[in-house]
């Protein structure tokens, strides 16, 4: 379940949004947060994200991040961490350990960066909108995150995406992450997405053909097993939700920085 900051004036509307982007699911209206004290102002809110990010909006409309901000150097620290514990334990695996080494990446915000969608949009998510962005593929590589995936394949250590884009958002993911530089096997057997319509087997705990009932911990948790089942060793989970990296079935997790929005 995908929850944004919504830009707008209403106290509600503030009141949700703020326990959204602080990792508060707002479901039922009884279940909904109440505030115990007047919430952080969502104008200021919105403009220290601008400056975390280093937000500039290009003459062609799109919205872009500075590789020079406070985003990209968070990134840049967790990803020199991430590089070290590769390293490290590519070597035991290639000292006679048995399972290959993998690592796995969210693709939304872990892999690509949708920023612009985020502030084109108020950071209001909408099913179609985000499906037609989604699809065109035009979505910029989180920094360094390229560059992750090619030192991790120099130590032979084998990548996979795990993302909860719909089956029908395959292609456009699959080509979006080939443009942004990530040259690597981008098969089906590498690429896992949602797929409502035929769910594979090894999901047939929380779905079927007739039920999807999988929330984003189960679908992830349950694909790295199934990764691990076919003879890797996940040394590595990259994802920029907790619900992206929750469940286990991974040696190590990395949290990448996203205030844009929350995900259950």
């Amino acid at each position: 379940m995908r929850k944004s900051l919504r830009v707008a004036a209403l106290a509600t509307t503030c009141t949700v949004a703020g326990a959204v982007l602080y990792g508060t699911v707002a479901t039922a209206d009884q279940d909904r947060p109440r505030a115990t004290k007047e919430p952080h102002n969502i104008g200021l809110l919105v403009g220290e994200i601008d400056a975390y990010y280093g937000a500039t909006k290009g003459a062609d409309g799109v919205w872009k991040s500075s590789p020079d901000s406070p985003y990209a150097k968070d990134l840049a620290r967790i990803q020199a961490k991430a590089k070290k514990d590769i390293k490290k334990a590519a070597r035991k695996a290639h000292h006679g350990h048995g399972e290959k080494p993998a690592i796995v990446l969210d693709v939304d915000d872990t892999a690509l960066l949708s920023f612009d969608y985020e502030k084109s949009t108020n950071f209001t998510y909408n099913n179609d909108s985000w499906d037609a962005y989604v699809k065109a593929a035009k979505r910029p590589a989180v920094f360094g995150m390229p560059e992750l995936v090619k030192y991790a394949k120099s130590k032979g250590v084998e990548v996979f995406f795990l993302t909860g884009l719909a089956e029908s958002q395959r292609d456009g993911a699959v080509t979006n992450l080939a443009k942004a530089g990530y040259d690597t096997r981008l098969d089906r057997t590498h690429v896992f997405t949602k797929d409502k319509v035929n769910p594979p087997a090894y999901l047939s705990h929380c779905a079927t053909p007739a039920a999807w009932k999988c929330d984003t911990v189960q679908f992830k948790e349950g694909t790295r097993k199934h990764i691990e089942s076919t003879g890797y060793d996940i040394v590595g989970s990259f994802g920029d939700q907790v619900s992206d990296l929750a469940g286990g079935y991974a040696d190590k997790t990395y949290k990448l920085p996203n205030p844009t929005y929350f995900v259950g």
